[in-house]
């Protein structure tokens, strides 16, 4: 397709939509510039960005001439697909994009691409991490925090795309087909959005729908989902398992990560050797295996690189000891089965901060997890009666509120002793109280640091 040659609208103007407007430009494409507040600072964001300075910016409503005019309309991920304006673009026939299939039409290289509910962030760190190790160009881009399109204008045909796609990114991909694809579990999250389990899943194993037989497709066999998706696909798929002893495929065995290929079994490292922790990071370093593998990656290029890694900011991150008590950053458990990883990678005692934004998620299998290792669950945010309920469901009753997250960190050292953790894993989305989780983290740790001994 000639980019040059259409007229697109672009529906947000935050990072991802700012993104896709520069790239746009740069081809030489008509663009309009959408944001549904009608008090947008359009100035502020022109001072900010000059190559901005001639773009038509629409606020609230897009004009019915416009919308006859314009060819493909690009969405940023937060935008829903069942609202009145996406409505009106498939009523005048435009192209519905998202800022990952824009940048796969104007880029270049060969593509490696992660999803799934819980994972993709360590995992697509560290493949980005193993094949930086061995590639002169690789790109490490989506929603890690760095949109693909701003990162097209660098890419030549020998390049690396490592890219974490989520849930919402894949319900507009068109032609998207990563050379290597990874589903590494799915587990409930964003039933706000997709409304059906079954909606969400088909949105994550759209991640292959372009792939070629040659393609491979990494998933997770524990997962039953994956296990039988697995068989229904043409490419080549390689699974892995923490629990179980695989006739082909990568799994734990006597405390080392395995492969078994064609019958030979491998070993490739000993989880000692792993700056990660908890099965569920094994299940990550798995993945990572295969997926360097598959891009061609010597095996003893791919351990050193498990080994020189080190976890990513926000996701059982240690932060420090106050009195012996350690404290720990997980803000990135933003769904109950990310933060039933957290719980499960504590060795200790551990008085535990949740609750946040209510995605309609359920709590029972979180609070099931706790097993005796929960002391005390703190409680804030919008979902913290939900909770405190569902506890008092399953017979636990050590919890309580607090109506800030400074207030759950001053509760939580009270409560913690010498030998004992803090673990802040909310279960939950950050939003109403925080721009995000990163911000939920930063303040976490900023607070902790500061906690007098």
């Amino acid at each position: 397709m000639e980019i040059s040659e259409k007229t697109f609208i672009v529906v947000g103007t935050g990072i991802s939509g700012i993104a896709a407007t520069e790239l746009l430009l740069s081809k030489g494409a008509k663009v309009y510039l959408y944001d549904a507040k009608a008090d947008l600072d359009v100035d502020a964001i022109k001072d900010k960005n000059n190559r901005l300075s001639e773009v038509p910016f629409l606020l609230e409503q897009v004009p019915e001439q416009i919308l006859n005019e314009a060819d493909i309309a690009i969405l940023s991920p937060g935008v829903p697909l069942d609202i009145p304006l996406v409505d009106a673009f498939r009523e005048h026939n435009l192209l519905i994009w998202g800022e990952i299939e824009l940048a796969y039409q104007c880029g270049k290289g060969q593509i490696v691409a992660i999803t799934g509910t819980n994972g993709k962030t360590t995992t697509t760190s560290l493949v980005g991490h193993i094949m930086k190790m061995h590639f002169p160009s690789v790109k490490v881009v989506g929603n890690i925090g760095i949109p693909y399109t701003k990162v097209v204008d660098e890419l030549t045909e020998d390049s690396v795309v490592v890219a974490e796609i989520s849930s919402f990114q894949l319900e507009t991909i068109d032609a998207f087909a990563p050379k290597i694809s990874a589903i590494l579990n799915i587990t409930p999250d964003h039933l706000n959005r997709h409304h059906t389990m079954e909606n969400y899943i088909a949105a994550k194993e759209s991640i292959t729908k372009n792939q070629k037989p040659a393609d491979i497709c990494v998933l997770n066999y524990n997962d039953a989902v994956l296990r039988a998706f697995g068989e229904s696909l043409n490419q080549k798929v390689i699974y892995f398992s923490s629990t179980e002893e695989l006739a082909e495929g990568l799994f734990l065995k006597d405390n080392q990560i395995v492969w078994r290929k064609d019958g030979e079994l491998e070993s490739v490292i000993s989880v000692d050797e792993l700056n990660i922790l908890g099965a569920h990071n094994y299940e990550n370093a798995m993945a990572a295996i295969a997926m360097c593998d598959g891009m061609g990656v010597p095996m003893d290029v791919i351990r050193k690189g498990l080994q020189s890694f080190h976890a990513v900011e926000h996701r059982i991150e240690f932060v420090c000891k106050k009195n012996d008590i350690a404290f720990y950053n997980d803000s990135k458990g933003t769904n109950p089965d990310a933060a039933i990883k957290g719980i499960q990678a504590m060795n200790r005692k551990t008085v535990l901060i949740g609750g946040g934004y209510d995605k309609e998620s359920t709590y029972d299998e979180w609070i099931e997890s706790f097993d005796g290792k929960v002391k005390k669950l703190v409680l804030i945010g919008q979902t913290r009666e939900k909770i405190a309920k569902c506890c008092d469901q399953h017979g636990f009753t050590d919890y309580v509120f607090a109506d800030s997250l400074e207030e759950a960190i001053d509760i939580s050292y009270e409560t913690a002793v010498s030998g004992e953790a803090v673990l802040l894993s909310p279960a939950c989305a950050s939003w109403g109280m925080f721009d995000n989780y990163e911000q939920r983290g930063d303040i976490f740790k900023e607070y902790v640091k500061n906690l007098k001994e």
